[in-house]
């Protein structure tokens, strides 16, 4: 009925109208007040009308990936007391919704021909420690200039990405790059475990002879689907769903710019439930405080 008489107001007058409707025109007046006026509004509607900004920002300030979920739990951490079924009423109403994750294409090219390191993994995809296993694999991203590859190394304890690469070709020296800079950055001891698929770039004999060089033991799975390299394949997936799928891309400069600034907020802000929501930095940095306690503790 209120829009209603906003909308016939200026032809009928508003007393008219209300004298045929079952509304009295104090009640109209009430209405339109308070939508001038915020401090007339109702508790619930100004608090929705502040959790809608709270949750705009958080939305925005993720690249727009978060669903109801990564939402509430970041409103969480930043001290913002609200449940779970709120945000997801206002989210609706404000039509932001997280990305989904489509059917992955293979890129990688099985060799069986060439020899394979035995499956040290055998698809327990977990570390007691950083540095322990890594996984390694790549996907692609079509430009208008053709397609182009990205390759991530992972480290599997807080599933932070420790080495990646953007490319215009599959060669081994692709891979071998995103390889070397987890290396460099990490610096890891011996005992590290480096699990891939049967692509391969990863079965070369360069990229073999590197892994052992540095004394890191190669892994490969035995069967050669996606659940032999789940959560690499899973670091591929949330790329392709949080920057590939979500617009067009001119040049391999413009895929490695976006990737650069994804991988940093992957790193440091991004929330993973398997962490207990917490981003993998904040993970390392927890192992690494207990490390310290623990030995001022011996």
């Amino acid at each position: 009925m209120i829009a209603f008489i906003d909308e016939h107001r200026d032809v009928y007058g508003i007393e008219p109208i209300c004298r045929l409707l079952p509304i009295a025109p104090s009640t109209y007046y009430r209405h339109a007040g308070r939508r001038s006026d915020p401090e007339q509004w109702p508790a619930r509607a100004r608090r929705d009308a502040e959790l809608k900004a709270l949750i705009r920002q958080v939305w925005d300030e993720n690249f727009g990936v978060y669903g109801v979920r990564k939402v509430w739990r970041q409103l969480l951490r930043d001290g913002v007391k609200v449940a779970r079924c709120t945000v997801a009423r206002l989210m609706k109403v404000m039509g932001l919704e997280g990305v989904r994750r489509g059917r992955r294409i293979k890129t990688t090219q099985r060799d069986d021909a060439a020899p394979r390191p035995l499956d040290r993994v055998k698809r327990q995809f977990r570390a007691d420690r950083p540095n322990a296993l890594w996984v390694a694999d790549f996907t692609y991203c079509w430009t208008w200039s053709g397609f182009v590859y990205v390759a991530f190394v992972t480290d599997v304890f807080a599933r932070r990405i420790v080495g990646w690469r953007v490319s215009a070709s599959m060669r081994t020296d692709f891979v071998l790059d995103a390889l070397n800079q987890a290396l460099h950055d990490r610096q890891p001891p011996p005992g590290l475990i480096h699990h891939s698929d049967h692509g391969s770039q990863y079965l070369s004999i360069r990229y073999t002879e590197r892994l052992v060089d540095v004394g890191v033991e190669p892994s490969v799975g035995t069967v050669g689907d996606s659940y032999d390299n789940a959560l690499a394949e899973t670091i591929n997936g949330l790329y392709k769903a949080e920057v590939v799928h979500r617009r067009s891309w001119r040049t391999l400069q413009d895929v490695e710019l976006a990737t650069l600034e994804w991988v940093h907020w992957y790193n440091h802000h991004r929330l993973l439930g398997p962490l207990g929501y917490v981003s993998p930095a904040e993970a390392e940095e927890a192992y690494n405080r207990n490390l310290v306690l623990s030995a001022r503790a011996a």
